[in-house]
């Protein structure tokens, strides 16, 4: 879906075709938009690198036009195998126009070109862009903060599994980290190549773009160490779920010979031979006592040596 925006110093207006100083969005693309985009001149080449999901980030120019491809997070509707996962964001940057190209419906796009994010229309080309990577990368911070918070539930949950479910669980998210942290260090490179380009020629870029690396830096530490937590903890946990399941063991083995005296007791007086006291008329009350006694004296055993 392509959609076409002129931008004005502090909005941004939908037209219906591509003109001087515009933002062409195009989100959920498909090969449609593609050919579209060819038809208004752009490399093809390019377009294809937008679309590719196992591009990696980089930084190109050719025949005038500046290609940034950027690993952007992004979080499934319906995550089957991981909650989230990154995704390239294709920016094509010339003379006279953005064109920013996402296979997915990406909300940072969508909440800058709705206007919910302040002081983002620029009409200076770069600050735009350097704007759109320093949301992107603050984003990644956000779903950092989000998956510490469920890893969090899932350890509560932990303490009392006796099932692999929890550990997968958090299998999943050690994935999105893996992932995150192979993006962010992708972007970190081209961010530091994009330093060294002729794009930025003002020092105010230059601030801006710090600030994108300064993200980016950040991101990277604190997903280096969750997913150090995370994998030290499911090492934890595994053997959490182990002793549970041993406590729980332990525990019907104790059930299991308290039960099996009084049944020992009651076969050796249920044989068809000439026991003591068998024709005494109170030994049927005999033999439950017995077992009632061994049976109490084995509880209190167990009980004392904290077994039961």
């Amino acid at each position: 879906m392509i959609t076409v925006y002129q931008i004005h110093p502090d909005s941004l207006e939908v037209v219906s075709s591509p003109t001087a100083g515009c933002w062409i969005n195009v989100l959920e693309a498909t090969q449609e938009d593609a050919a579209q985009l060819e038809a208004w001149g752009f490399p093809s080449h390019y377009v294809t690198y937008a679309l590719d999901p196992g591009e990696r980030a980089r930084v190109e120019h050719s025949q005038g036009v500046t290609l940034i491809v950027f690993l952007i997070p992004h979080a499934k509707p319906a995550p089957i195998d991981t909650p989230y996962a990154t995704l390239p964001l294709g920016i094509l940057i010339t003379e006279s126009h953005i064109v920013t190209i996402c296979r997915t419906r990406s909300h940072i796009l969508r909440d800058i070109a709705a206007g919910k994010i302040p002081d983002m229309p620029t009409v200076n080309h770069r600050r735009f862009i350097l704007k759109l990577l320093l949301r992107i990368s603050e984003q990644y911070l956000k779903y950092l903060r989000t998956i510490d918070e469920a890893v969090e539930q899932v350890e509560v949950r932990l303490h009392h599994s006796l099932q692999n479910r929890e550990v997968l669980e958090l299998l999943k998210y050690q994935k999105c980290l893996v992932y995150f942290v192979t993006a962010l260090r992708s972007n970190e490179l081209m961010l530091k190549r994009l330093q060294k380009s002729a794009l930025l020629t003002h020092a105010e870029d230059e601030e801006l773009l710090e600030d994108v690396l300064i993200e980016i830096r950040q991101a990277i530490e604190l997903t280096e160490i969750s997913e150090r937590i995370l994998g030290q903890m499911m090492g934890a946990f595994t053997s959490i779920i182990s002793n549970n399941l041993n406590v729980v063991m332990k525990f019907l083995a104790a059930v299991t010979i308290i039960i099996s005296l009084p049944t020992l007791v009651a076969s050796f007086f249920g044989m068809n031979v000439n026991l003591p006291a068998a024709n005494h008329p109170l030994a049927f009350w005999f033999v439950i006592g017995l077992a009632g006694t061994l049976a109490i004296s084995i509880v209190l055993f167990f009980w004392r040596k904290h077994w039961l």
